[in-house]
Protein backbone atom coordinates (compact mmCIF):
# COMPACT_ATOMS: atom_id res chain seq x y z
CA UNK A 1 0.00 0.00 0.00
CA UNK A 2 0.99 3.52 -0.70
CA UNK A 3 2.47 6.35 1.70
CA UNK A 4 -0.64 8.78 2.40
CA UNK A 5 -1.02 11.93 0.22
CA UNK A 6 -2.05 13.54 3.31
CA UNK A 7 -1.23 12.60 7.11
CA UNK A 8 -2.47 14.82 9.86
CA UNK A 9 -1.15 13.56 13.51
CA UNK A 10 -3.12 14.62 16.11
CA UNK A 11 -3.43 18.58 15.61
CA UNK A 12 -4.33 21.20 17.64
CA UNK A 13 -4.62 24.78 16.50
CA UNK A 14 -6.12 26.88 20.05
CA UNK A 15 -6.20 30.71 18.78
CA UNK A 16 -5.79 33.31 21.34
CA UNK A 17 -7.51 35.87 22.08
CA UNK A 18 -6.75 39.39 24.34
CA UNK A 19 -9.90 39.24 25.92
CA UNK A 20 -12.32 36.23 26.66
CA UNK A 21 -11.10 32.57 26.28
CA UNK A 22 -9.04 30.97 24.15
CA UNK A 23 -10.90 29.38 20.93
CA UNK A 24 -9.77 25.44 20.03
CA UNK A 25 -10.64 25.20 16.37
CA UNK A 26 -8.98 21.97 15.93
CA UNK A 27 -8.88 19.59 18.92
CA UNK A 28 -6.43 16.44 18.61
CA UNK A 29 -7.41 15.43 14.92
CA UNK A 30 -6.29 12.32 13.08
CA UNK A 31 -6.45 12.04 9.63
CA UNK A 32 -4.84 9.97 6.48
CA UNK A 33 -5.59 10.35 3.08
CA UNK A 34 -4.54 8.05 0.38
CA UNK A 35 -3.54 8.52 -3.05
CA UNK A 36 -5.80 9.09 -6.14
CA UNK A 37 -9.71 10.30 -6.27
CA UNK A 38 -12.37 12.49 -4.14
CA UNK A 39 -11.50 13.03 -0.17
CA UNK A 40 -14.24 14.79 1.24
CA UNK A 41 -13.78 16.73 3.97
CA UNK A 42 -16.91 17.12 5.85
CA UNK A 43 -18.43 19.59 8.19
CA UNK A 44 -20.20 22.36 9.66
CA UNK A 45 -19.07 26.27 9.71
CA UNK A 46 -16.45 26.77 12.55
CA UNK A 47 -16.36 22.58 12.37
CA UNK A 48 -12.23 23.37 11.77
CA UNK A 49 -11.67 22.62 8.16
CA UNK A 50 -10.44 25.75 7.22
CA UNK A 51 -7.74 25.79 9.78
CA UNK A 52 -6.89 22.43 9.08
CA UNK A 53 -5.87 23.31 5.44
CA UNK A 54 -4.24 26.22 6.21
CA UNK A 55 -1.83 23.44 8.67
CA UNK A 56 -1.59 21.60 5.61
CA UNK A 57 -0.35 24.42 3.67
CA UNK A 58 1.83 25.91 6.39
CA UNK A 59 -0.25 29.47 6.08
CA UNK A 60 -0.93 28.50 10.28
CA UNK A 61 1.46 27.36 13.02
CA UNK A 62 -0.35 24.17 14.83
CA UNK A 63 -0.11 24.70 18.61
CA UNK A 64 0.19 20.87 18.38
CA UNK A 65 0.57 17.96 16.23
CA UNK A 66 1.94 17.28 12.89
CA UNK A 67 0.66 17.53 9.02
CA UNK A 68 2.07 16.28 6.12
CA UNK A 69 1.77 16.64 2.18
CA UNK A 70 3.36 14.36 0.02
CA UNK A 71 5.51 13.12 2.87
CA UNK A 72 6.93 16.61 3.69
CA UNK A 73 6.56 18.12 6.86
CA UNK A 74 4.26 21.40 6.47
CA UNK A 75 6.28 23.44 8.66
CA UNK A 76 9.26 22.52 7.89
CA UNK A 77 9.59 20.97 4.31
CA UNK A 78 6.66 21.98 2.08
CA UNK A 79 9.17 24.20 -0.47
CA UNK A 80 10.22 20.46 -1.83
CA UNK A 81 6.88 19.71 -2.70
CA UNK A 82 4.52 22.51 -3.17
CA UNK A 83 4.93 22.15 -7.08
CA UNK A 84 3.26 19.15 -6.81
CA UNK A 85 0.42 20.87 -5.03
CA UNK A 86 -2.05 23.21 -6.17
CA UNK A 87 -4.39 24.53 -3.45
CA UNK A 88 -7.42 26.84 -3.66
CA UNK A 89 -8.23 28.50 0.34
CA UNK A 90 -10.30 31.31 -0.46
CA UNK A 91 -12.02 32.72 -3.57
CA UNK A 92 -9.14 33.23 -6.27
CA UNK A 93 -8.46 37.04 -6.66
CA UNK A 94 -8.78 36.94 -10.43
CA UNK A 95 -9.07 40.85 -12.71
CA UNK A 96 -12.46 41.24 -13.88
CA UNK A 97 -11.64 43.21 -17.13
CA UNK A 98 -9.36 40.64 -18.27
CA UNK A 99 -10.03 37.30 -20.23
CA UNK A 100 -10.10 34.44 -18.57
CA UNK A 101 -6.96 33.32 -20.67
CA UNK A 102 -5.03 36.69 -19.70
CA UNK A 103 -5.81 35.42 -16.33
CA UNK A 104 -4.27 32.56 -16.14
CA UNK A 105 -1.44 33.77 -18.41
CA UNK A 106 -0.26 36.29 -15.38
CA UNK A 107 -0.62 33.97 -12.81
CA UNK A 108 1.71 31.34 -14.74
CA UNK A 109 4.53 33.75 -15.86
CA UNK A 110 6.34 33.64 -12.67
CA UNK A 111 6.82 29.71 -13.06
CA UNK A 112 6.95 30.15 -16.88
CA UNK A 113 3.94 28.34 -18.02
CA UNK A 114 2.95 29.32 -21.43
CA UNK A 115 -0.53 29.44 -23.21
CA UNK A 116 -0.20 26.08 -24.59
CA UNK A 117 -0.74 25.32 -20.92
CA UNK A 118 -3.24 27.48 -20.17
CA UNK A 119 -5.26 26.43 -23.21
CA UNK A 120 -4.75 23.01 -21.50
CA UNK A 121 -6.30 23.78 -18.12
CA UNK A 122 -8.73 25.88 -19.97
CA UNK A 123 -10.36 22.91 -21.25
CA UNK A 124 -9.56 20.62 -18.36
CA UNK A 125 -12.46 23.04 -17.01
CA UNK A 126 -14.56 23.25 -19.59
CA UNK A 127 -13.98 26.75 -20.01
CA UNK A 128 -12.32 26.70 -23.53
CA UNK A 129 -14.80 28.26 -25.64
CA UNK A 130 -15.31 31.11 -23.11
CA UNK A 131 -11.51 31.57 -22.62
CA UNK A 132 -11.41 35.00 -24.59
CA UNK A 133 -14.71 36.39 -22.37
CA UNK A 134 -13.92 38.90 -19.88
CA UNK A 135 -13.95 37.33 -16.59
CA UNK A 136 -16.63 40.31 -15.29
CA UNK A 137 -18.84 38.39 -18.08
CA UNK A 138 -18.54 34.79 -15.66
CA UNK A 139 -20.85 32.99 -13.74
CA UNK A 140 -19.95 32.67 -10.76
CA UNK A 141 -19.59 28.50 -11.39
CA UNK A 142 -17.34 29.29 -14.19
CA UNK A 143 -15.66 31.80 -11.76
CA UNK A 144 -14.70 29.11 -9.30
CA UNK A 145 -13.72 26.44 -12.45
CA UNK A 146 -11.26 29.16 -13.86
CA UNK A 147 -10.03 29.40 -9.94
CA UNK A 148 -9.47 25.60 -9.79
CA UNK A 149 -7.90 25.73 -13.06
CA UNK A 150 -5.58 28.04 -11.15
CA UNK A 151 -4.81 25.80 -9.46
CA UNK A 152 -4.13 23.11 -11.99
CA UNK A 153 -1.86 25.17 -13.78
CA UNK A 154 1.28 23.12 -12.47
CA UNK A 155 -0.44 19.70 -13.39
CA UNK A 156 -0.32 18.87 -8.95
CA UNK A 157 -1.14 15.62 -8.18
CA UNK A 158 -2.72 16.84 -4.62
CA UNK A 159 -5.27 19.62 -5.00
CA UNK A 160 -6.84 21.26 -1.64
CA UNK A 161 -9.96 23.01 -2.00
CA UNK A 162 -11.30 24.66 0.45
CA UNK A 163 -15.18 24.67 0.09
CA UNK A 164 -14.73 25.32 -4.11
CA UNK A 165 -18.68 25.47 -4.37
CA UNK A 166 -19.67 28.08 -1.46
CA UNK A 167 -22.09 30.23 -2.91
CA UNK A 168 -22.75 28.58 -5.96
CA UNK A 169 -26.15 28.53 -7.18
CA UNK A 170 -27.17 24.88 -8.11
CA UNK A 171 -26.01 25.13 -11.35
CA UNK A 172 -22.65 26.37 -11.02
CA UNK A 173 -22.44 23.63 -7.99
CA UNK A 174 -22.99 20.94 -10.64
CA UNK A 175 -20.64 22.32 -12.76
CA UNK A 176 -17.47 22.51 -9.60
CA UNK A 177 -19.12 18.75 -8.85
CA UNK A 178 -18.81 17.30 -12.16
CA UNK A 179 -15.44 19.08 -13.02
CA UNK A 180 -13.93 17.82 -9.01
CA UNK A 181 -14.78 14.17 -10.20
CA UNK A 182 -13.16 14.03 -13.05
CA UNK A 183 -9.93 15.50 -11.76
CA UNK A 184 -10.24 12.51 -9.42
CA UNK A 185 -11.19 10.11 -12.20
CA UNK A 186 -7.58 11.46 -13.84
CA UNK A 187 -5.81 9.88 -10.85
CA UNK A 188 -5.38 13.15 -8.54
CA UNK A 189 -5.69 13.21 -4.95
CA UNK A 190 -8.63 15.82 -4.83
CA UNK A 191 -8.70 16.57 -0.85
CA UNK A 192 -12.00 19.00 -0.87
CA UNK A 193 -13.64 20.56 2.56
CA UNK A 194 -17.08 21.32 2.32
CA UNK A 195 -20.23 21.71 4.66
CA UNK A 196 -22.76 20.43 1.68
CA UNK A 197 -23.36 17.37 2.70
CA UNK A 198 -25.51 16.05 -0.43
CA UNK A 199 -21.99 17.31 -2.63
CA UNK A 200 -19.85 15.43 -0.76
CA UNK A 201 -21.91 12.30 -0.77
CA UNK A 202 -22.17 12.61 -4.67
CA UNK A 203 -18.55 13.82 -5.49
CA UNK A 204 -16.33 12.09 -2.84
CA UNK A 205 -14.77 8.12 -3.17
CA UNK A 206 -14.03 8.72 0.77
CA UNK A 207 -14.98 11.39 3.48
CA UNK A 208 -14.14 12.33 6.73
CA UNK A 209 -16.73 13.86 9.30
CA UNK A 210 -15.61 16.60 11.46
CA UNK A 211 -17.03 18.46 14.66
CA UNK A 212 -15.74 20.81 16.86
CA UNK A 213 -12.30 20.14 15.61
CA UNK A 214 -12.67 15.85 16.04
CA UNK A 215 -12.97 13.37 13.37
CA UNK A 216 -16.39 11.37 14.51
CA UNK A 217 -16.07 9.29 11.19
CA UNK A 218 -14.25 8.50 8.40
CA UNK A 219 -14.19 6.02 5.55
CA UNK A 220 -15.17 4.92 2.01
CA UNK A 221 -18.34 6.86 2.35
CA UNK A 222 -20.88 4.06 1.04
CA UNK A 223 -18.45 2.55 4.87
CA UNK A 224 -20.09 5.48 6.35
CA UNK A 225 -23.20 5.63 5.47
CA UNK A 226 -23.78 2.48 6.02
CA UNK A 227 -23.17 2.67 9.90
CA UNK A 228 -26.30 4.88 10.04
CA UNK A 229 -28.35 2.11 8.74
CA UNK A 230 -31.14 2.01 11.16
CA UNK A 231 -32.88 -1.80 9.79
CA UNK A 232 -36.30 0.13 8.88
CA UNK A 233 -38.10 -0.89 6.53
CA UNK A 234 -40.27 1.00 4.11
CA UNK A 235 -43.55 0.07 2.98
CA UNK A 236 -45.90 0.51 0.03
CA UNK A 237 -49.46 0.51 -0.41
CA UNK A 238 -52.09 1.81 -2.77
CA UNK A 239 -52.74 5.14 -1.03
CA UNK A 240 -56.34 4.38 -0.20
CA UNK A 241 -55.00 1.52 1.76
CA UNK A 242 -52.18 3.23 4.14
CA UNK A 243 -54.28 3.86 6.96
CA UNK A 244 -55.33 0.09 7.03
CA UNK A 245 -52.31 -1.33 6.60
CA UNK A 246 -50.83 1.25 9.33
CA UNK A 247 -53.15 -0.15 11.60
CA UNK A 248 -53.06 -4.14 10.74
CA UNK A 249 -49.29 -3.28 11.29
CA UNK A 250 -49.86 -2.04 15.08
CA UNK A 251 -52.65 -4.43 15.73
CA UNK A 252 -49.87 -7.23 15.08
CA UNK A 253 -47.27 -5.65 17.32
CA UNK A 254 -45.00 -3.58 14.78
CA UNK A 255 -43.95 -0.30 15.58
CA UNK A 256 -44.93 1.35 12.64
CA UNK A 257 -45.35 5.22 11.82
CA UNK A 258 -46.82 6.86 8.44
CA UNK A 259 -44.58 9.09 6.07
CA UNK A 260 -45.40 10.60 3.17
CA UNK A 261 -47.50 7.89 1.69
CA UNK A 262 -45.75 4.77 2.94
CA UNK A 263 -45.10 3.27 5.95
CA UNK A 264 -41.77 3.10 7.86
CA UNK A 265 -41.29 -0.12 10.02
CA UNK A 266 -38.93 -0.88 12.68
CA UNK A 267 -36.78 -3.49 12.12
CA UNK A 268 -38.95 -6.51 12.76
CA UNK A 269 -37.70 -9.66 14.86
CA UNK A 270 -38.34 -11.98 12.30
CA UNK A 271 -36.89 -9.66 9.49
CA UNK A 272 -38.77 -8.46 6.17
CA UNK A 273 -40.86 -11.31 5.94
CA UNK A 274 -42.77 -10.66 9.04
CA UNK A 275 -44.39 -7.28 7.31
CA UNK A 276 -45.54 -9.30 4.40
CA UNK A 277 -47.16 -12.28 5.56
CA UNK A 278 -48.74 -10.54 8.50
CA UNK A 279 -50.05 -7.65 5.52
CA UNK A 280 -50.95 -10.57 2.72
CA UNK A 281 -53.11 -12.15 5.36
CA UNK A 282 -55.62 -9.30 5.68
CA UNK A 283 -55.58 -8.90 2.09
CA UNK A 284 -53.12 -5.91 1.82
CA UNK A 285 -50.58 -6.44 -0.57
CA UNK A 286 -47.23 -4.10 -1.46
CA UNK A 287 -46.39 -2.19 -3.73
CA UNK A 288 -42.38 -1.84 -2.42
CA UNK A 289 -40.92 -3.39 0.74
CA UNK A 290 -36.94 -1.76 0.91
CA UNK A 291 -34.87 -0.98 3.91
CA UNK A 292 -35.10 3.05 4.44
CA UNK A 293 -32.32 5.01 2.72
CA UNK A 294 -29.62 7.02 4.64
CA UNK A 295 -27.77 9.39 3.67
CA UNK A 296 -24.79 10.99 4.38
CA UNK A 297 -26.51 14.14 6.08
CA UNK A 298 -28.30 11.41 8.40
CA UNK A 299 -25.12 9.88 9.23
CA UNK A 300 -23.44 13.57 10.29
CA UNK A 301 -26.35 14.48 12.57
CA UNK A 302 -26.22 10.67 14.22
CA UNK A 303 -22.59 10.84 15.21
CA UNK A 304 -22.35 14.91 15.94
CA UNK A 305 -25.59 14.56 17.80
CA UNK A 306 -23.48 13.65 21.45
CA UNK A 307 -20.20 16.04 20.77
CA UNK A 308 -19.63 18.27 23.56
CA UNK A 309 -20.60 22.56 22.44
CA UNK A 310 -16.78 23.20 22.23
CA UNK A 311 -13.55 21.24 22.09
CA UNK A 312 -11.56 21.03 25.19
CA UNK A 313 -9.10 23.25 24.86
Amino acid sequence: MSDPVIEVEQLRKVYRRLRGRPQTAVAGLDLSVPTGGVFGFLGPNGAGKTTTIRCLLGLVRPSGGRTAVLGADSQRELPRVIGRIGSIVETPAMFPGFTGRRNLLLLGRPQGIGRRRVDEVLDQVGLADRAGDLVKAYSQGMRQRLGIGAALLKDPEVLILDEPANGLDPAGIKEVRDLLRRLGDEGRTVFVSSHILSEVQATSDRVAILARGRAVASGPVQEVIARGRSGRLVAGLPPEEIDRGLAVLREAGFRASPDGGRIVVEPPEDGPAAVTRTLASNGLYLTELREEEVSLEDVFLEVTRDQPEEAAT
